[in-house]
């Protein structure tokens, strides 16, 4: 009977982690209470690699009726977007327009919360999606992209759990407060799947790299919100993942032109 419940809870956990990070329709079939999205954030990870092998089928798809690796990769780039609702990019959207503008705290909090995209929004967007789809096109063979979409995907989301842990929410209101600081327990595991994930999608050297960079760039946003908001929002978590996307494919884009020749 323990087994079974230890079962239904992984299940359970899954399906909170993927109803919240797509718009696959796999959410638990009775409603989240608080705690649950904290304690499920361990399967963030689990469910970016959903997101990533959907990317990695529409360009295996693209390139086997005979386009070429550029506009293939804005089609795997797409689906992402689409199966995630573009939620992440709307997250890096506003937490550009709240830091970059507003003088107060207050202000660059209420910016974040506005639906209407501004010019720093708009320059992130567009950065974040050049950025994604030019190292996608660099690494072009669709074996080597399957790998990369699903390690950025799943190592994007693999730090949020503790980013949330480490860093207090903003306000006391909105998605972040509402889901609650993940269990300690949480957020390791979520760390060790992303780890693994780097491993075996880009060998131990590759993922050391990886994890050192992914750090690096969780610890800045991580100053950064602090110092100017106080805390982290539901906004800046989506733009922590899409930093976490961008490092870990321009990695793999950029590490590809230094291995050996046969």
């Amino acid at each position: 009977m323990h087994h079974f419940e230890l079962l239904r809870g992984i299940v359970t956990d899954l399906r909170i982690a993927i109803s919240l990070s797509t718009l696959l329709p796999l959410g638990p079939a009775t409603p989240v209470s608080d705690g649950d999205v904290a304690r499920a954030s361990w399967a963030l990870p689990v469910a970016g690699l959903l997101v990533g092998f959907a990317g990695a089928a529409v360009y295996w798809i693209a390139r086997e009726v005979g386009l070429m690796p550029s506009p293939a990769a804005m089609l795997a780039l797409a689906a992402t977007v689409l199966v995630t609702g573009a939620m992440h990019e709307d997250g890096l959207a506003d937490t550009a327009d709240g830091l970059g503008g507003g003088r107060t705290r207050e202000r660059k909090l209420e910016i974040m919360r506005d639906s209407r995209i501004g010019t720093y929004g708009a320059c992130a967007l567009v950065a974040s999606l050049i950025l994604r789809w030019s190292a996608l096109e660099t690494i072009a063979e669709p074996m080597s992209i399957a790998a990369a979409l699903s390690v950025a995907h799943a190592a994007a989301r693999a730090g949020m759990p503790a980013f949330m842990w480490l860093i207090p929410p903003a306000r006391s209101d909105g998605l972040s407060a509402r889901a609650g600081r993940p269990p300690g327990r949480s957020a390791a595991i979520a760390f060790a799947l992303g780890g693994l994930c780097l491993v075996f999608g880009s060998g131990p050297s590759k993922a050391m790299i990886g994890v050192i960079l992914l750090s690096l760039a969780g610890l800045i946003l991580a100053w950064l919100a602090t110092r100017q908001v106080g805390g982290q929002t539901g906004d800046i978590l989506g733009a922590f993942e899409q930093i976490g996307e961008i490092v870990v494919l321009l990695m793999t884009a950029a590490l590809l032109h230094t291995e050996p020749g046969p």
